[in-house]
């Protein structure tokens, strides 16, 4: 009875831990209007979400200058002098707009470099999102903040610039802008960036530097804010994947540091018509103050001019902390930690409280919860996948229902682990157990060590199980509550990681959580190893994951709040003459099927040239429509000249209706040199060659329907061979149609080309005859290319 009675307190002990670090990882509550003006008050925040999320604000919408006035008249009610810097900029991605950023500066005593402020005020076009988290949050949040600085008349010494910047949804293209042709581009010295990738959970510290973060590291320590979510594994993470904020730009172009701060949870929201008011979370604006207020005090005061440095840190947060070190240490740590194992255990061998055929036996559980757990998780999701067909069309990768299927795959787990350490763990043997995941630890900290430094700070851990180990062969006996104290720091530093990596990349890393669960229940067997009557411990841990699989179940289906997203479009094929209703979803649904019918074709050959997303998204299915007369776009060339070896051409393109995106597709052996849309090069030009991915040649945002314009060379031999694809987003409000209202179960999908009027168009033309040049042509990247240039080729 008194075993079963200390394993059951463990448990309540390590749940309680385990509450208590995730519920300081953000405030539970926010301050209200009630607060003195003294202070930053979240409820004082919230009307400017209320108010620039009262539309779709999109490049292009009627919102959109409804936003910038706004913002504008906000700046200057707080006594500051605004400029709105207008230019049009050609990005990375090809994509071109016209962008008015928003900006103001508040001057410092003594300045070195300025500190930014830097979110943006368009919100995601396609799915016509409100974009109250992305990023009205980000707007509320600066707002406030230099409202409360000013009223309280901080001292501080340097510049503080404020850039609400345009179109970043659609490029970067304002921060590109302004990092590029802004002459105070050149006077910062950082930038604090406020996001959002979702509509809850913690705002989460993303540190950009070129170089080594040492110096970026001590400043974001020497701030003391009161929450931080971060660590150096999670920028290692954050770029791999296919995502960039306008802080990119700085990094990118002017080797300017800076933090990105963002909350990622409920991403099932994010780019949706969902990121609206109702939807979103107070705490989190009050998580995005928590940085604001002391690092802007603290890094408006200090020398941003050396920021960059050659060193990078280790770092991560607990609770109540922020902890960093060179990563100079890892390796002597790593050493350090394998001495100290090789000591332990030969002590403990000698004083006979290890056992060397238990410690061999202890591998057998170990690996066997690793190999277990992994592939039935993965299994399993596949199946749920395959059970839950509908949940394909959720493109982020994360369901409503997300969480229930992250503590269902958790508990499951925890049953593989107690089940195999039920038949090798006993209470006398449970030090000798824990020897393999010590080893097995040390070896996955070598190889961080050598190919992902950022997250070394995986030892920590490994060093607190070494003392449990160490303090029971000194005692020869195990404490179960030194045991659990002393696996805090585990639990603190790996437990968060469980969470995250679905909510972070998708619910197919489901696997990975299961693998930590069994990694972070190894460096607990001194702890479990001694709990009585495990099986039954597996098997509650069954019940619960089961329970949590029924709550999946019951919250699968789609309903107002939790909208299946759909998509349809209308696209007129101008060559053939053929019209077509096509989508991207996998799977038809009641309101879809009105169009698609019950048998769709695969939309193959409406792929050739499409507008995909971040998720390789392609037309699924297609079906005849009827025609509209829909007009069709008037191509005109102004100039087509063959010089020695290239063709010079200028083209213009007219929607000849009201568009707002027009898409140029070419043949991907077509070489374009020295082209220029509306007279804009890309901002990442070099050379003559202009760079593309696979067919996709310029994706042009009009805003007053402006025509586009192309000039550019390619080889005269070549035929000119392209399509356009001209698209509108009033596919619903369009008189021309008589298209219902999604029903509350259903929302626009985002990321892709939605409730859109597409018009397709080639564009063919041979060479002309070859024309004799007798002047000399000059040979740079903005004129013609002659013979004699060297050409890039491949």
């Amino acid at each position: 009875m008194k075993k079963n009675s200390t394993s059951l307190l463990s448990a309540l002990l390590i749940i309680g831990i385990l509450a208590f670090i995730f519920y300081r990882m953000m405030p539970q509550d926010y301050s209200k209007a009630s607060e003195p003006l003294t202070e930053f008050s979240t409820e004082r925040a919230l009307k400017h979400i209320e108010i620039i999320s009262k539309e779709p604000h999109y490049v292009g919408s009627p919102y959109h200058k409804n936003v910038l006035e706004y913002l504008d008249l906000e700046l200057k009610k707080l006594g500051l002098e605004t400029q709105i810097q207008e230019s049009a900029v050609l990005s990375k991605w090809n994509n071109l707009v016209e962008t008015k950023n928003l900006i103001a500066r508040i001057k410092g005593a003594e300045s070195s470099k300025a500190i930014v402020l830097l979110t943006h005020y368009d919100s995601a076009p396609h799915s016509k999102s409100y974009g109250a988290s992305d990023d009205a949050n980000g707007l509320a949040t600066i707002l406030e903040g230099i409202r409360v600085f000013l009223h309280n008349k901080t001292p501080h010494k340097n510049d503080i610039i404020i850039v609400f910047s345009d179109a970043e949804e659609l490029g970067l293209n304002g921060a590109y802008a302004f990092v590029s042709e802004h002459p105070w581009a050149k006077e910062v010295g950082l930038v604090l960036n406020f996001e959002a990738r979702g509509t809850k959970g913690p705002s989460m510290m993303l540190a950009e530097i070129n170089g080594g973060n040492s110096n970026l590291i001590k400043g974001f320590s020497e701030a003391k804010t009161k929450f931080p979510v971060s660590n150096s594994l999670m920028y290692s993470i954050y770029k791999i994947l296919p995502n960039d904020t306008d802080l990119t730009a700085f990094r990118e172009k002017a080797d300017i540091p800076g933090f990105n701060f963002a909350y990622i949870d409920d991403h099932f929201d994010y780019h949706t018509v969902q990121d609206n008011f109702e939807n979103f979370t107070p705490e989190c604006l009050e998580h995005q103050s928590t940085y604001l207020m002391p690092l802007l005090s603290h890094f408006s005061n200090v020398d941003l001019s050396n920021l960059n440095s050659d060193e990078d840190h280790v770092y991560f947060s607990v609770p109540f902390g922020f902890i960093h070190y060179p990563f100079g240490w890892n390796i002597p740590l790593l050493l350090v930690a394998f001495l100290i194992f090789i000591g332990v255990v030969t002590i403990g061998l000698g004083k006979h409280v290890l056992d060397s055929r238990e410690i061999v036996k202890g591998f057998v559980p170990l690996l066997g919860s690793l190999v277990i757990a992994g592939v039935v998780t993965f299994l399993g999701w596949k199946s749920i996948g395959g059970l839950y067909p509908q949940y394909r069309d959720i493109l982020h990768g994360f369901t409503y229902n997300g969480h229930s299927y992250i503590m269902t795959f958790v508990f499951l787990s925890l049953a593989i682990c107690f089940w195999f350490y039920s038949k090798f763990a006993t209470k006398k043997n449970a030090l000798s157990l824990f020897i393999a995941p010590l080893f097995l630890w040390l070896l996955l900290n070598l190889i961080l060590v050598l190919f992902l430094e950022g997250a070394s700070f995986f030892i920590i851990p490994v060093y607190f199980g070494l003392l449990i180990l160490a303090i029971s062969i000194v005692k020869s006996k195990s404490n179960a509550l030194t045991n659990i104290l002393l696996s805090i720091p585990a639990m603190a530093i790996l437990a968060p990681f469980i969470q995250l990596f679905p909510i972070g990349l998708g619910l197919k890393m489901l696997s990975g959580s299961a693998v930590f669960v069994v990694l972070l229940f190894s460096l607990l067997v001194p702890v479990f190893g001694a709990f009585s009557k495990k099986q039954g411990w597996g098997w509650l841990c069954f019940v619960i994951a089961f329970g949590f699989f029924i709550k999946a179940h019951l919250d699968s289906d789609f309903e107002k709040g939790k909208g299946k997203p759909n998509s349809l479009l209308y696209v007129v094929d101008a060559d053939e003459n053929k019209n077509y209703w096509t989508t991207y979803d996998k799977v038809l649904d009641s309101w879809t099927k009105n169009y698609l019918g019950e048998n769709p074709k695969e939309a193959t050959e409406l792929n050739t040239n499409s507008v995909g997303s971040k998720y390789n998204s392609g037309f699924s299915y297609m079906a005849e429509a009827p025609n509209k007369n829909i007009a069709k776009p008037i191509f005109t060339f102004l100039r087509d000249t063959t010089i020695g070896n290239y063709r010079a051409i200028t083209m213009e393109i007219k929607a000849n209706r009201n568009v707002n995106r027009i898409d140029v597709f070419a043949h991907e052996n077509l070489k374009f040199h020295n082209l220029k849309a509306n007279g804009i090069k890309n901002i990442n030009q070099e050379g003559s060659l202009y760079k593309r991915k696979k067919s996709n040649l310029i994706n042009y945002y009009p805003i007053n329907n402006k025509p586009l314009t192309l000039q550019f060379q390619i080889q005269k031999d070549m035929e000119l061979d392209m399509e356009v694809m001209l698209s509108s987003f009033d596919l619903l409000e369009n008189p021309m149609f008589s298209i219902p209202k999604r029903p509350d179960a259903f929302i626009p999908m985002p990321f892709v080309l939605n409730d859109a009027i597409v018009v397709k168009k080639k564009i063919k033309k041979s060479a002309p005859k070859q024309v004799e040049i007798v002047e000399t042509i000059e040979t740079t990247t903005d004129t013609l290319i002659t013979q004699k240039d060297s050409l890039e080729t491949n």
